[in-house]
């Protein structure tokens, strides 16, 4: 690569961030394929830092999903059957699903996520009767629900609108929508690995009237199957653009593909140094929508820890009982306590805050001792070594952003 022409064409993308100038696709790209991935994760970290500063951000969450019989035929997916009866299909009932909240009736728990499969025969009621019946049992607790494409099959297979079914759903119990289902949005990509189920644009309409609804929701990009780097920045692009129509989106979760237990087993996972640069880009490319979250239990703790240097502020929250990744080869544990992820982010030299699912604060680390994690006093944690960009080009034209 030219050296002259790189460090220039790295100054014009500083200048921009600077300017709060939103990166085109082809910068995006260009930063893909920038040699130097820690004046990479730098560049996101200044980005990160100027919105949250030290803070990074998780929740006490749990995950039900209830069930995993799907009619659609998702190359990369492992969790879903095709029907009930074949080996590890599964459907709960109601009582069931009741049952997970109940058994965690001492724990602080202010978020459970739902994500099922596309099931072919269960009637309506049972997606509204799947949130009274946790909304009866706390009225407290928030329920983030039913992905972008959940709600266009139900919009299907119910004959409603998708604000018809928004609405009915708001009606039950539902606080926000999760981001999934949205792939990869190019049309080459989704004909090869999610032919059947909603299409980019149908995910973007949903999320849009979601956010009209006055729902806030999340967004993800499964990244490492058959796109290509320009069809990545491309789906963020197209996430930056809906975001800045209706202000809706709260995070962007950058999802690793997972190979084993699917019909794309043969392709490698993305790298560790793939996962960094993403998240980087992403922080990057998304100016506009305010949180980056290291799902821990697909990328892994070490690679979570690291990538909030690389422009994520947020690595979830305990999760307990996620099927999807784990089904799919995921050596992640099954959950993490409380104190388990204060020790990560605090080891990882954040500022560790509990939120709740709309990113209020419960509580902020204060540094004291708790249970299981040693402070070690004689080092304390300064982000003034981060604070500038290790790029002499950067320095020279203005500055870091």
């Amino acid at each position: 690569m030219n050296t002259t022409r790189n460090d220039s064409r790295l100054a014009d993308i500083v200048r921009k961030l600077d300017d709060r100038t939103p990166l085109s696709l082809e910068d995006g790209v260009w930063l893909y394929h920038y040699p130097d991935v820690c004046a990479l994760g730098s560049l996101a970290n200044q980005v990160r830092e100027r919105l949250h500063g030290d803070r990074t951000y998780f929740n006490i969450n749990f995950h039900i999903n209830a069930t995993n019989v799907c009619h659609a035929d998702c190359k990369f997916c492992s969790f879903a059957r095709l029907e009930d009866g074949m080996p590890q299909a599964y459907t709960m009932s109601l009582e069931q699903i009741r049952g997970k909240l109940v058994e965690r009736r001492g724990q602080p728990v202010t978020e459970i996520h739902i994500v099922n499969g596309l099931h072919p025969t269960l009637p309506w009621e049972y997606y509204l009767d799947t949130l009274r019946v946790l909304k009866a049992e706390r009225p407290d607790i928030h329920l983030k629900a039913y992905t972008a494409v959940e709600i266009h099959d139900f919009a299907v297979r119910y004959d409603r609108s998708y604000e018809q079914v928004l609405r009915e759903l708001v009606d039950a119990g539902l606080g926000s929508l999760p981001g999934g289902g949205a792939e990869i949005f190019a049309e080459r990509v989704r004909k090869k690995i999610c032919r059947d189920k909603a299409t980019g644009e149908q995910w973007l309409d949903v999320h849009r009237t979601a956010h009209r609804l006055g729902l806030r929701t999340n967004c993800t990009m499964l990244y490492g199957t058959v796109e290509t780097l320009e069809e990545r920045v491309d789906h963020m692009i197209r996430l930056r653009s809906l975001q800045a129509e209706t202000g809706g989106f709260q995070t962007f979760i950058p999802l690793s593909f997972h190979p084993d237990g699917n019909d794309l087993g043969k392709l490698p996972p993305p790298t560790g140094m793939d996962d960094l640069r993403t998240y980087a880009v992403a922080r990057l490319m998304l100016d506009n929508i305010p949180h980056i979250k290291a799902y821990w239990v697909m990328l892994g703790l070490k690679t979570a820890q690291i990538a909030q240097s690389f422009g994520a502020d947020d690595i979830d929250g305990t999760v307990q009982e996620e099927k999807i990744y784990h089904m799919a080869g995921a050596e992640t544990p099954q959950a993490l306590g409380r104190v388990e992820l204060v020790r990560l982010i605090r080891e990882a030299g954040r500022h560790a805050v509990e939120r709740d699912t709309l990113y209020n604060v419960l509580w902020e680390d204060d540094g004291a001792p708790l249970d299981g994690i040693r402070v070690d006093a004689s080092v304390p944690y300064s982000t003034a070594a981060r604070r500038r960009l290790p790029i002499a080009v950067a320095e020279q034209d203005g500055g870091a952003a």
